[in-house]
Protein backbone atom coordinates (compact mmCIF):
# COMPACT_ATOMS: atom_id res chain seq x y z
CA UNK A 1 0.00 0.00 0.00
CA UNK A 2 2.49 2.77 0.88
CA UNK A 3 4.86 2.31 -2.32
CA UNK A 4 1.39 2.39 -4.35
CA UNK A 5 0.73 6.16 -2.29
CA UNK A 6 4.64 6.67 -2.89
CA UNK A 7 4.12 6.20 -6.64
CA UNK A 8 0.95 7.71 -7.19
CA UNK A 9 2.70 11.03 -5.45
CA UNK A 10 5.58 10.88 -7.45
CA UNK A 11 3.34 10.94 -10.92
CA UNK A 12 1.82 14.07 -9.56
CA UNK A 13 4.88 16.27 -8.40
CA UNK A 14 6.59 17.53 -5.60
CA UNK A 15 4.28 19.75 -3.35
CA UNK A 16 0.74 18.30 -5.30
CA UNK A 17 -2.20 17.07 -2.82
CA UNK A 18 -3.53 14.91 -5.47
CA UNK A 19 -7.28 13.63 -5.10
CA UNK A 20 -8.59 10.53 -4.20
CA UNK A 21 -11.76 8.72 -3.95
CA UNK A 22 -13.05 6.87 -0.95
CA UNK A 23 -16.38 4.85 -1.47
CA UNK A 24 -17.79 1.80 0.34
CA UNK A 25 -17.12 -1.66 -1.38
CA UNK A 26 -19.88 -4.97 -0.33
CA UNK A 27 -17.40 -7.48 0.42
CA UNK A 28 -19.48 -10.09 -1.94
CA UNK A 29 -18.18 -8.33 -4.75
CA UNK A 30 -14.50 -8.54 -3.93
CA UNK A 31 -12.46 -11.57 -5.17
CA UNK A 32 -12.29 -14.58 -3.06
CA UNK A 33 -8.61 -14.29 -1.37
CA UNK A 34 -10.27 -10.12 -0.38
CA UNK A 35 -13.19 -12.13 0.85
CA UNK A 36 -11.63 -14.38 3.23
CA UNK A 37 -9.54 -11.63 4.68
CA UNK A 38 -12.74 -9.42 5.89
CA UNK A 39 -14.71 -12.32 8.13
CA UNK A 40 -17.83 -11.04 9.40
CA UNK A 41 -17.77 -7.91 7.82
CA UNK A 42 -20.29 -6.68 4.80
CA UNK A 43 -18.41 -3.74 3.20
CA UNK A 44 -15.16 -2.09 3.34
CA UNK A 45 -14.11 1.28 2.15
CA UNK A 46 -11.16 1.84 -0.71
CA UNK A 47 -9.42 4.19 -1.31
CA UNK A 48 -8.61 4.83 -5.52
CA UNK A 49 -7.05 6.76 -7.43
CA UNK A 50 -7.71 9.76 -9.99
CA UNK A 51 -7.45 7.43 -12.70
CA UNK A 52 -9.79 4.19 -11.02
CA UNK A 53 -6.95 2.00 -9.78
CA UNK A 54 -7.78 1.06 -6.29
CA UNK A 55 -5.23 2.12 -3.75
CA UNK A 56 -6.15 0.18 -0.65
CA UNK A 57 -8.84 -1.75 1.27
CA UNK A 58 -9.60 -0.45 4.56
CA UNK A 59 -12.69 -1.36 7.40
CA UNK A 60 -13.96 1.75 7.86
CA UNK A 61 -14.81 5.20 5.93
CA UNK A 62 -12.79 7.23 8.65
CA UNK A 63 -9.97 5.10 8.38
CA UNK A 64 -10.59 5.61 4.56
CA UNK A 65 -9.71 9.17 4.80
CA UNK A 66 -7.14 8.89 7.82
CA UNK A 67 -5.17 7.28 5.66
CA UNK A 68 -5.59 8.93 2.53
CA UNK A 69 -4.16 12.65 4.26
CA UNK A 70 -1.39 9.92 5.82
CA UNK A 71 -0.02 9.93 2.64
CA UNK A 72 -0.80 13.16 1.30
CA UNK A 73 -3.78 12.34 -0.53
CA UNK A 74 -6.84 15.04 -0.28
CA UNK A 75 -9.78 12.41 0.10
CA UNK A 76 -13.39 12.67 -1.56
CA UNK A 77 -16.47 10.56 -1.00
CA UNK A 78 -18.04 8.91 -3.87
CA UNK A 79 -21.94 7.73 -3.96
Amino acid sequence: MTNEFAAADARTGAGAHPLVYIRKVAVADLPDDVREQAVGLKELYAIAGETGEQLALVRDRKLAFMVARQNDFTPVSVH
